[in-house]
């Protein structure tokens, strides 16, 4: 399992989304920064999101994750609970109404680690798989 200092860093941030509802695949390149913010780390991740014949989109998103006893817990933005993940526990649950939100993640080939979303509902039949490799830049 890995600490929250761990992702402190620059990552190259690879995703590739399937929607089987919409029959489209679309494909994000970026980077996510994880950095310091005094409760624990604040991730930012942009990138440029093409998707189906659409034009290409800039795509950005904040999660803020924290230490909870031996978890780390992953928030929104606002603050709202997302998910989390401890020792012996890589993957959880989020239900959004009316779709559920299931993920996993995969540290084994680390400092190169990914997750995967299995998004279900009735709006929603999505995989969403990220790839994060490190940058050998600093943050700031």
């Amino acid at each position: 399992m890995i600490a929250l200092a761990d992702l402190v860093g620059r990552w190259q941030l690879s995703r590739v989304i399937e929607d089987a509802r919409a029959g489209l695949t679309g494909h994000l390149e970026g980077r996510a920064v994880w950095r310091p913010d005094g409760d624990g780390l604040r991730q930012e991740e942009s990138g440029l999101l093409h998707y189906g014949a659409a034009a290409p989109m800039r795509a950005e998103r904040v999660y803020l994750w924290r230490a909870e006893g031996t978890d780390l817990a992953v928030f929104f933005e606002d603050g709202r609970p997302f998910h989390r993940i401890g020792p012996g526990r890589a993957g959880d649950r989020h239900w959004c109404d009316p779709d559920t939100y299931d993920v996993t993640y995969d540290f084994t080939d680390w400092p190169r680690w990914g997750s995967v979303w299995r998004v279900s509902g009735p709006r929603k039949d999505l995989i969403i798989r990220s790839r994060f490799v490190p940058e050998d830049a600093p943050v700031t």
